[in-house]
């Protein structure tokens, strides 16, 4: 007989454990599927402070989260890509972006593809392609106040409070959801004889019987890793930060610009982020252990803070550690881990959260309803994440590989011993093409190849590129209707900058789709 799959007991809590809880009861509840998380009250999450991908808008519609309750009660703002500052070299300041909008392309444009010809030596890549990189340097929102909640007039995802997203979200999925919230340690896990889990015990002697568990537990692992001893597979050889120091910082007028992107500026031992909310910015640095003292890290961190504000820091830095790898396996039997759990490489990019997107949105849409369907959904699941991780690890490399700074951090990331083979190859192959779908050939890859496309471009890698006909026929057609791309984005000016739509959403809310 079949054993049915109806009760998922998620264990931790945070960002991981509470948007996967409630995409799965949001989405399963019709097939009266219970979810129970387990909380510890003794583990603080790490979150310091989160950047998003556009995918969130899709997550939280799915979950029935209110886009104005971000506004209104979680601090965020709108993300609409990153800038990266002096990563190409120590002397002269360099600027390029990553927006979240794809350059212009039809069957007959291509902008990309015109500025490789036309436009290479008058204009940045990013600015040529579309409107975003514009709208982001001006601080202009990516809809305005009659846009619907999750529509978009350019392409968004947040900067939010993670604290303060973490809690929003558990009232939801408690109150509305129906989620049911245990706060207790994990002190024994039951399996039957086959290595199924089947109950957790409590330090509150409480017995939780499952049919499926989701390790949400962060870097404890408890199911995947103390239980299931599944081998962690470490990316250290590759990308070697293992630090991060966070500070919030107040802004210095209470209507300060809020920038549209994430900034990350180039340090000698590593990098800076710094993350725009509505009432403060969130400001930290990235480094390796093994070219940078935590003093040291803290100093350039504050020497930073120095340079681009006259506010002070709020609080006491937080000093995270992390290891930067995934798991040889993410699912296993009737276990899933999600978040640190499964696998953290740096914050660069901010690819954490969307992992843990996938990871539900993947566990919701091909839900085993009964335990003898669990062995596809856990081949499926672990080939497809393992190559996604791949995937992570060689486009973060990427924008470290191309810089021309000269410290040993940087020297090292430049070593070809800490590159991948995939990567070394697809630099080679760029020398003559264009990154395309085919150099990430796998079903719903994170990273389109425009992203591929920002960063070589905006990193000035070189490129000699041999035109086909039809692309020579493109180019030619891209330059004719070039000048009616470039009046269409100039409307796009027109729309009010972050802060005046914040403070209008504040007091309006954004309409109901």
């Amino acid at each position: 007989m079949e054993k049915d799959i109806k009760h998922i007991v998620v264990v931790g809590g945070g960002t991981a454990g509470w948007l996967t809880a409630s995409l799965i009861r949001a989405e399963l509840a019709c097939q009266s599927i219970e979810v129970t998380l387990i909380e510890s009250p003794d583990i603080p999450t790490i979150g310091v402070g989160e950047g998003t991908w556009p995918s969130m808008r899709q997550t939280l519609a799915r979950i029935g989260f209110p886009e104005s309750l971000l506004f209104t009660d979680c601090n965020a703002s709108f993300k609409q890509g990153s800038l990266f500052l002096n990563w190409s070299n120590d002397d002269v300041p360099h600027r390029y972006h990553h927006p979240f909008t794809a350059p212009w392309q039809t069957s007959s444009i291509d902008t990309s593809l015109f500025w490789s010809q036309r436009a290479k030596e008058t204009l940045p890549f990013a600015h040529a392609v579309n409107a975003q990189a514009r709208l982001i340097e001006m601080n202009i929102a990516p809809k305005d106040i009659t846009t619907p909640e999750y529509a978009a007039i350019h392409n968004y995802g947040y900067h939010f409070d993670a604290g303060l997203f973490v809690k929003r979200l558990t009232e939801f999925a408690v109150s509305t959801l129906g989620v049911r919230r245990i706060t207790a340690n994990v002190t024994h896990i039951h399996e039957d004889s086959d290595g199924f889990i089947t109950r957790l015990s409590t330090d509150e002697r409480e017995q939780i019987d499952g049919d499926f568990f989701i390790d949400c537990s962060g870097q404890h692992g408890l199911l995947i890793d103390k239980h299931s001893k599944i081998p962690f597979i470490s990316v250290k050889r590759e990308l070697f930060n293992d630090r991060a120091i966070a500070l919030q910082v107040p802004y210095e007028e209470t209507n300060s610009p809020i920038a549209s992107a994430t900034v990350a500026t180039a340090y000698e031992n590593g990098w800076v982020w710094d993350i725009g909310l509505q009432h403060r910015r969130g400001i930290g640095f990235v480094y390796s252990s093994q070219f940078c003292s935590d003093e040291q890290a803290l100093s350039q961190l504050h020497n930073h803070i120095q340079r681009v504000t006259n506010q002070s820091p709020l609080g006491k830095p937080k000093f995270i550690q992390f290891n930067p790898g995934y798991r040889e396996k993410f699912w296993h039997k009737n276990i899933l881990a999600i978040g640190m759990a499964a696998g953290f490489v740096e914050p660069l990019e901010a690819t954490a959260l969307v992992m843990i997107e996938q990871a539900a949105k993947f566990f919701v849409d091909h839900f085993p309803h009964t335990q003898e369907q669990l062995a596809l959904c856990e081949t499926r699941y672990n080939h497809l994440t393992t190559g996604r991780w791949r995937d992570i690890v060689d486009f973060l490399k990427l924008h470290y590989v191309l810089s021309k700074r000269t410290s040993d951090y940087w020297l090292h990331h430049h070593n070809p011993d800490t590159h991948s083979a995939r990567l070394t190859k697809w630099l080679t192959h760029w020398k003559t093409h264009r990154p395309s779908r085919f150099d990430l050939p796998q079903i719903e890859s994170l990273f389109p190849s425009a992203s591929f496309e920002y960063i070589l471009h905006g990193m000035g890698f070189e490129q000699q590129l041999h035109l086909t006909q039809s692309e020579r026929a493109i180019v030619e057609q891209t330059e004719k209707e070039y000048g009616n791309l470039i009046n269409e984005a100039k409307r796009l000016l027109n729309l009010p900058t972050n802060r005046s739509l914040l403070n209008k959403i504040a007091i309006h809310g954004l309409p109901k789709i």
